[in-house]
């Protein structure tokens, strides 16, 4: 939670007792939704929520969106499993998520959503729908001169 603390286009909140098994992250991010009409609309933020499993992270988190998302890997759950490694971090998964928001990553070959998997192969050349660094922001470090006096460690003994 707090590598997305103060970032623009991400927002992650736990959910239920400390600590979280489940977090909600809302997305600030492009991605595409069909309306009642069955028409493709462009869609600026976006509700995950993500479970992570006893066996995490041997077992990969369950991720579902609260309104639907017209992407060839989001159906009921989001599918994470073409791209999951236990050695990714919940704040990789989290960055996955909102570059497959983004159409920068999908996968059309064992798709969830047929149809938009097929709408990405004839659009292919529209995507991605945006390139936002969703990486945390990096904390600025500033160097500051102490004098040596002041590093040294106290012992308890007076210095001449």
């Amino acid at each position: 939670m707090t590598g997305f603390v103060g970032h623009p286009y991400v927002t992650v909140e736990p959910v239920g007792p400390l600590p979280p098994e489940r977090y909600r992250v809302i997305y600030g991010v492009p991605g595409l939704r069909l309306d009642a009409a069955n028409q493709i609309q462009r869609v600026y933020q976006h509700v995950v929520e993500i479970y992570l499993p006893a066996g995490y992270p041997r077992e990969k988190p369950y991720c579902t969106v609260a309104q639907p998302v017209f992407h060839p890997n989001f159906g009921a759950h989001i599918c994470i499993a073409d791209f999951w490694s236990p050695s990714q971090s919940l704040l990789d998964v989290i960055v996955q998520i909102g570059d497959m928001l983004q159409y920068k990553l999908f996968n059309t070959r064992s798709p969830l959503n047929a149809v938009a998997a097929r709408w990405v192969v004839e659009h292919v050349d529209e995507l991605p729908l945006a390139s936002l660094d969703l990486f945390p922001l990096e904390p600025e470090i500033t160097l500051h001169a102490v004098s040596a006096s002041a590093s040294a460690p106290s012992l308890g003994v007076d210095r001449p």
